[in-house]
């Protein structure tokens, strides 16, 4: 498959459950706002049988071809109920996991359902929109149900780590085109290693000199994307507390909650940061996670 196939395009991996077309009708609204194409992708693992011997065999081409034109007829059912012009479907060889990462090469963006058909009942996040949300080199959006049609906040979590740069830069450019407002949560606490070394002794720096630090590191993380889109209203949140908590909590009734693929205090070598996997977990909304510019470039 050409790369060019999913080039600067909207990518929807489809299933066939509610999740996916619900993620396909938010995928082709933002298709459309965003000017950009809407591609739908189904993925098709091609059935083994066995033998007496244990030998897996891979069926027969006629029954691929059988497949594939069955899943077409079913992806075009879907993209004729959508908004949108430029809409295609494409049918690939491969694992759902597989052809999205491979699309997010080129993409401009990545939407997939929560779960799919395959997930076990009770988790709120399934395999393939893990491993996409974790290693996808565009910005992948995960739908476990539409906003609200009355939504019009995008929240989106700062520090200063530099994936809050591509995040930001994401939200802001939503707020613009959808008219939202934006609200930045900056969670911050008492530095854990002084209470640690001595847990009964005075905080070190009092905590008001801690708060002005915060308060001027988020207007320092705003203030270029203020200037640049001087339309978007602005609410900055700090809140004293766990930064997971903190977006959660700010997000009951926004329509978009976005975060960088790590913060601070994350393993070295993690991908998806404790923050980001939480809100992906727990989060009623639509969650964009974008990676950070640098390693996209790097990658």
């Amino acid at each position: 498959m050409s790369v060019n196939t999913w080039a600067e395009r909207v990518v929807v991996g489809i299933d066939g459950s509610e999740q996916s077309k619900d993620a396909a009708l938010w995928a082709a609204r933002e298709a459309v706002s965003r000017k950009r194409g809407l591609t739908l992708v189904h993925a098709v693992m091609p059935p083994v049988t066995t033998s007496a011997f244990g030998v897996g065999l891979p069926s027969g081409l006629e029954m691929m071809d059988d497949l594939r034109e069955h899943a077409l007829k079913e992806l075009d059912n879907i993209a004729s109920s959508l908004p949108g012009d430029d809409i295609e479907s494409r049918v690939e060889l491969s694992s759902p996991s597989g052809a999205l990462l491979t699309a997010s090469e080129t993409a401009a963006l990545l939407v997939v359902g929560s779960r799919g058909l395959g997930g076990f009942k009770g988790l709120l996040l399934g395999s393939v929109g893990t491993q996409v949300a974790a290693h996808a080199q565009c910005p992948v959006v995960v739908i476990r149900a539409l906003p609200s049609p009355d939504a019009r906040t995008v929240i989106v979590g700062i520090d200063a780590t530099p994936s809050t740069q591509a995040a930001l830069r994401f939200a802001f450019d939503a707020a613009s085109r959808h008219g939202w407002r934006l609200v930045a949560v900056h969670a911050w606490d008492v530095p854990s290693y002084d209470l640690l070394v001595v847990p009964n002794a005075p905080i070190p720096v009092p905590l008001h000199d801690l708060a002005d630090d915060e308060i001027r590191l988020a207007a320092e993380v705003l203030s270029g994307f203020q200037v640049e889109y001087p339309e978007v209203v602005v609410e900055t949140r700090l809140v004293r507390g766990a930064p997971r908590q903190a977006v959660l909590a700010a997000a009951t009734e926004a329509g978009l909650i976005v975060v960088g693929t790590r913060g601070h205090g994350q393993v070295i070598g993690a991908v998806l940061g404790s923050v980001s996997n939480a809100v992906l977990h727990h989060a009623r909304v639509p969650v964009a996670v974008v990676p950070d510019d640098s390693e996209s470039s790097a990658a």
